[in-house]
């Protein structure tokens, strides 16, 4: 079943490569008591993720945060090690967490996956974005297939 507003967000432990080595990182520590921002994007260095999607949240992280969010968050079926690869070329260090969900955990408990066998790509999530507010889901805007508009960084600010 799809999460929906009013949902909690699924208390899930991900892998996340930081400084430090790879550590576990809970959406209970990433959600609680904070407003965040969190788009899914189907993978790294795909083509609209990388040429659009991951860049508009980079561009416009100090306006969302200026409209009270505490963090944006970059959810992807990729390895830690492609997530932090990715953010690194886009220069997200300091404006959208990098949460890699290797093995589609929370993007099966959000009920948002997406099937892309038939490009090579296998289990994947869908491009989405959602605000959660103290871990409750306050906005989700679930994109179509094969389109981006409800998941942009600016359609996110529209709503904030």
């Amino acid at each position: 079943m799809t999460i929906q507003v009013g949902d909690a967000i699924p208390s899930v432990t991900l892998k996340h490569l930081t400084d430090n080595g790879m550590q576990d990182i809970t959406t209970d520590t990433l959600f609680k008591g904070k407003t965040v921002v969190m788009f899914c994007v189907p993978g790294a260095f795909t083509p609209t993720c990388s040429a659009k999607h991951l860049p508009g949240f980079v561009q416009k992280a100090e306006e969302l945060k200026a409209k009270g969010v505490d963090d944006i968050v970059c959810l992807a079926v990729n390895d830690p090690f492609v997530m932090r690869a990715w953010g690194e070329k886009n220069g997200a260090g300091g404006k959208v967490t990098m949460l890699p969900d290797g093995n589609a955990t929370l993007t099966q408990a959000l009920g948002l996956t997406m099937d892309g066998t038939a490009y090579g790509l296998g289990l994947r999530g869908q491009r989405f974005a959602l605000v959660a507010k103290d871990g409750k889901v306050t906005h989700l805007a679930v994109e179509k297939p094969g389109q981006f508009e409800v998941s942009s960084a600016d359609a996110v600010l529209g709503v904030l």
